[in-house]
């Protein structure tokens, strides 16, 4: 799969897909969406927590930049102009269900310490196989930790630390200093790992929440949902597949065992991403902007 976040990015069959949609070539234009349609959804799904609010993000990021890209004249790299389109676009998006009321580190804490530690669920009453529950709990727990992070921490964390994108291209994207956002970076590393190491058994073997435990207590309060499981079927490789080639070490030993945790999460397929392209180039005002055929 293309990776748009590695140092040194081929962009040659971006520049052609991109010359023939200006030019009035449809199946060139889905082409280039798809080609990055679901990186922009995996940055949306850690922005926003909720899989169908990460789908309405993705749309509304693409809208912009279908709408833009007779404006694109090359001057910059592709990833960079389109990349900065979805920075500023999740950086100032309305609020979702995710972010509703203020979540800290603290309350997080808590709401997970009150959820009761309980024995897994009766596999004979549930839809799916019980391992793939707790996985649902574990991924569903540790994407949830990412809405304690403000959101610029939160873009941060997930294109340098999860998609392992260098100094380099992330100050490109988010147009702020190399230095700027290694430091940034490195906060939120801090405040991220420093709450996982007091709470995570993940990381941590004295800290006593585990994701069994945790799994059937999940499924009571709602976190979790059984019969639609928001992470676990719908992934076909993990982060550190889909990010092959990308450039940043990890700082120290201790980090990588927690960057571990969110690079081995699933890379998500947006559902029908096809057929909701489709439906949006049919509308007429992208067909007259970009004269499609």
């Amino acid at each position: 799969m293309h990776n748009p976040f590695i140092e040194v990015v081929d962009e040659s069959t971006d520049s052609e897909l991109i010359e023939q949609a200006t030019n009035g070539s449809r199946e060139a234009l889905e082409k280039l969406i798809l080609r990055h349609q679901a990186w922009i959804y995996n940055i949306a799904v850690r922005m926003v927590f909720h899989t169908q609010d990460a789908e309405e993000v993705t749309q509304e990021v693409l809208v912009k930049a279908i709408t833009r890209l007779s404006t694109f004249k090359g001057e910059s790299q592709f990833r960079t102009w389109l990349y900065r389109i979805t920075a500023n676009h999740v950086l100032n998006m309305k609020r979702r269900r995710g972010e509703a009321g203020a979540q800290t580190f603290s309350s997080y804490a808590e709401a997970i310490n009150d959820t009761p530690d309980l024995e897994l669920p009766d596999p004979k009453s549930m839809p799916v196989d019980v391992p793939l529950l707790v996985e649902e709990a574990k991924i569903s727990c540790t994407t949830g930790m990412l809405l304690c992070l403000d959101r610029k921490q939160r873009l941060i964390f997930t294109l340098g630390e999860i998609f392992g994108a260098s100094d380099t291209v992330g100050s490109e994207i988010l147009e702020m200093s190399a230095d700027n956002f290694r430091q940034s970076l490195s906060r939120a590393r801090r405040d991220l790992y420093g709450f996982m190491h007091g709470q995570c058994g993940l990381v941590n073997p004295k800290n006593p929440c585990r994701c069994g435990k945790k799994t059937r207590g999940f499924i009571e309060a709602g976190h979790v949902d059984p019969n639609h499981l928001q992470f676990v079927p719908e992934h076909r490789r993990r982060i550190a597949e889909a990010a092959e080639g990308v450039t940043r070490a990890i700082e120290s030993t201790v980090d990588e065992h927690f960057a571990a945790i969110f690079r081995e999460q699933p890379f998500l397929e947006p559902r029908d991403q096809v057929s909701w392209l489709r439906q949006l180039l049919d509308n007429g005002v992208f067909g007259k902007s970009l004269h499609l055929n």
